[in-house]
């Protein structure tokens, strides 16, 4: 099953996409939001992408605090992830997104992508790309 996995920051939302079997996650956009009250076109190009993709699952990182509890900001993911729902009709997992950023850095490394200023270009589609990697990981077993 094709899935798509997002990333939900305040000033973007990092997108990545399964392969068509639903076991390779990669980054593909860097949505930039104006302000963060306002989705409606963070929304339509989700709503997009999940179309030109025929993605069937969205897979959301959860951003819990290191301890497991949740803050601020998983409160904003929840209310996000209702709307997206209510628009896409599309079932929603949330995924644990602790350290994915750090994970997202490492990985950039790796790759050769070292300049501060290229990562930071990066790292939102990357860290969705993990997101959704630990989800196809999990579902595998």
């Amino acid at each position: 099953m094709k899935a798509i996995g997002l990333d939900f920051g305040a000033k973007t939302v990092g997108v990545a996409l399964t392969d068509e079997t639903g076991s390779i996650a990669r980054p593909v956009e860097i949505i930039r939001r104006d302000h963060e009250k306002r989705l409606r076109r963070t929304l339509a190009r989700i709503e997009s992408i999940i179309e030109e993709s025929h993605a069937e699952l969205i897979v959301l990182g959860l951003p819990l605090n290191m301890d497991g509890s949740e803050g601020e900001r998983t409160g904003k993911t929840k209310a996000f992830a209702e709307e997206l729902q209510r628009r896409t009709g599309l079932s929603i997992i949330f995924q644990d997104e602790r350290l994915s950023t750090v994970e997202a850095y490492e990985i950039m490394k790796m790759n050769g992508i070292r300049d501060r200023e290229a990562q930071e270009k990066k790292i939102d589609g990357v860290a969705a790309a993990v997101i959704l990697q630990d989800y196809c990981n999990g579902k595998r077993g």
